[in-house]
């Protein structure tokens, strides 16, 4: 089973990549804010892997949504062209 955790250093930077890019893209998700989207990607650190994967394979991540009723964010891979396709991860 590979590895499935990310070190601080790793945490760190995926955060950064992340809010980064949800801050160059406020068109993909109006009325969100960092602060919560920041704080739950925080405490899953299972979630936090796969969007750190997602980024590694060449995939640009990004918050598309909210689920009022689930609370959980939906991130899609936002590349203009993806190795793999369209990726969706729920958070």
């Amino acid at each position: 089973m590979p590895n499935s955790s990310l070190s601080k250093k790793q945490r760190e930077e995926i955060l950064k990549t992340l809010q980064t890019r949800f801050e160059n893209n406020m068109n993909r998700h109006k009325g969100l804010e960092w602060s919560q989207v920041g704080a739950k990607l925080d405490a899953n650190a299972e979630k936090l892997w796969s969007l750190s994967e997602m980024e590694r394979t060449g995939g640009e991540p990004d918050v598309v949504g909210h689920d009022k009723k689930t609370g959980e964010y939906i991130f899609y891979d936002c590349a203009e062209e993806s190795p793999k396709g369209p990726q969706e991860s729920l958070l």
